[in-house]
C-alpha cells in the first residue's frame, strides 16, 4: 500500500463470488474512488468464483483484471489487499477468517454467517485482526440510504421523544412461482434461513440503527408454502444469479418462505417485523415506521429519496406527515452526489458503504457495522428461529 509523495496508495481489491451481489459491489468498485475526496486509489485485480469459466466471463463483464476458480489462491496473493466475500452464507466464515488471518482487510455480505457460532468465530477473527490494524465489516447497505442516515439523525435529536414502536417489513415475490428453481436460497445448509436471513436480517438492522436500540428478545413462527421445488440445472448466464433452467427432478424447499415475529428493544421500545418473499406485486418493499412521543418517522425504499416525519409538538390544525426530500447536501451521504433534487438509487448505498469501509482503513479504526454488529443480527435470526420451533415462544438473545 506504498505510495509515491502527492500519490494516493493503491490498494489491491479481490472479490470472491459473482452473480446478482457481484454485479452491484463491482459496479461500487468501480465509482468509489470518483466520488467525494478517495483515501485510496483501488485496483479490481481478481475475481473468483467456484466455475473457472463463469469467473472469468464475469470479471470481463464487471471490469476485474481476472477470473480464478480458488479463492484461497486469491487470499495468498501480497498485491490482494482487500477481500469482498459475496458467496453463499454457507462459505462466509471459512473465507473471512482465512482472509483476516493472512491480513486482508474483510468486507462480508450479509447476513454475517449461516449460524451464530460461525459468526462468533468471525467475530473473534476480526478483532484479532483489528489488533494489527486489519479492518472487517459487515454490508448492510441499508444503512447507507441517506433518508435512514436522517431518519436516525431525527431519533438522536430528540425529535420524535420517546420512541414507543417500530414496525417494520420487507416484501418481495420472486418465489412465488412454485416452478421457480431451488436455488442456494431456498436450502438451508447453505443459506441457514431464508426470507428471515436474507431481507429479514436487513429490517432488524436497520431498525436498530434508526432507533439505537438493540432487542432483548423476540417472539415468532415461519412458513414455507412451496414445499418442494424443481432442482436446479443449467445456469442461463443470469446476472441475477435467479434466471437457472429447472429440471423435472424436485427437491425439498429447507427455509422459510415469509416470518412474522415482535419483540422489545432494550429502550421499551415494541418492534414488529415481517420478512416476505412471496408477497405478490411487492418487488423491494422494505418499509419502517418509528413512533414516538414527540412525533413519528416513515419510510419505504420503493421511494428511497423521501422521508416523512410528524411533528407532533405543532398544533393539530396544521399538522400532518410531511414529506422530506432527502437530497440535500446536508442529508447523510448526498454531498459527494447530484444538486439537491436528483435522486439517487439502489447502488448508490453500496458506494457509501465502501467509502465508509475504505475511510476506517485510511483512519485506522474500526468501520461500521462491524463484525460484533453483523453477530447480534446473526442472534436475533436464530432467537426467531427457535421461537418458531418452540409455539412462537418468547425467546431470549
Amino acid at each position: 500500500m506504498s505510495a509515491a509523495p502527492n500519490e494516493l496508495p493503491e490498494l489491491g481489491v479481490a472479490v470472491i463470488g459473482h452473480s446478482f451481489m457481484g454485479a452491484v459491489h463491482s459496479h461500487a468498485w468501480r465509482s468509489v474512488d470518483h466520488v467525494g475526496t478517495p483515501r485510496f486509489r483501488t485496483r479490481r485485480l481478481v475475481l473468483a468464483g467456484r466455475d473457472l469459466g463463469r469467473a472469468q466471463a464475469a470479471a470481463t463483464q464487471f471490469g476485474w483484471d481476472e477470473g480464478v476458480a480458488d479463492w484461497r489462491e486469491v487470499i495468498a496473493r501480497d498485491d490482494v489487499h482487500v477481500v469482498d466475500v459475496l458467496t453463499p452464507g454457507d462459505s462466509h466464515a471459512e473465507i473471512a477468517i482465512a482472509a483476516l488471518e493472512a491480513g486482508k482487510h474483510v468486507i462480508c455480505e450479509k447476513p454475517l454467517a449461516k449460524t451464530v457460532e460461525e459468526a462468533q468465530r468471525m467475530t473473534a477473527a476480526a478483532q484479532a485482526a483489528a489488533a494489527k490494524g486489519v479492518r472487517s465489516m459487515v454490508a448492510f447497505n441499508y444503512r447507507q440510504v441517506p433518508a435512514i442516515g436522517l431518519a436516525r439523525q431525527l431519533v438522536e435529536a430528540g425529535r420524535l421523544g420517546e420512541v414507543r414502536q417500530v414496525r417494520a417489513v420487507y416484501l418481495q415475490d420472486w418465489i412465488v412461482d412454485p416452478e421457480f428453481p431451488l436455488t442456494w436460497r431456498l436450502q438451508k445448509d447453505r443459506s441457514g434461513a431464508g426470507a428471515l436471513g436474507d431481507i429479514g436480517s436487513h429490517i432488524i438492522d436497520a431498525a436498530q440503527f434508526i432507533t439505537g436500540q438493540r432487542l432483548l428478545g423476540v417472539s415468532g413462527t415461519v412458513e414455507t408454502f412451496v414445499k418442494t421445488r424443481p432442482l436446479e440445472a443449467a445456469r442461463t448466464g443470469s446476472n441475477t444469479g435467479l434466471g437457472a433452467e429447472a429440471s423435472t427432478e424436485r427437491g425439498e424447499v429447507t427455509v422459510d418462505d415469509a416470518a412474522v415475529f415482535f419483540g422489545r428493544g432494550d429502550g421499551g421500545a415494541l418492534m414488529t417485523f415481517e420478512a416476505s418473499r412471496m408477497a405478490l406485486g411487492r418487488k423491494n418493499g422494505m418499509r419502517i415506521e418509528v413512533n414516538g412521543s414527540k412525533g413519528s418517522i416513515a419510510f419505504d425504499f420503493e421511494s428511497m429519496n423521501e422521508l416523512h416525519f410528524f411533528d407532533g409538538t405543532l398544533p393539530d390544525a396544521e399538522n400532518g406527515f410531511r414529506r422530506i426530500l432527502a437530497t440535500e447536501p446536508e442529508h447523510p451521504g448526498v454531498s459527494n452526489w447530484w444538486p439537491a433534487g436528483h435522486g439517487l438509487g439502489y447502488d448508490h448505498p453500496f458506494v457509501h458503504e465502501l467509502q465508509e469501509f475504505l475511510g476506517a482503513i485510511a483512519d485506522e479504526r474500526d468501520p461500521s457495522p462491524s463484525f460484533a454488529d453483523g453477530l447480534q443480527v446473526q442472534q436475533v435470526l436464530d432467537a426467531v428461529q427457535r421461537s418458531a420451533e418452540n409455539d412462537s415462544a418468547y425467546t431470549t438473545i
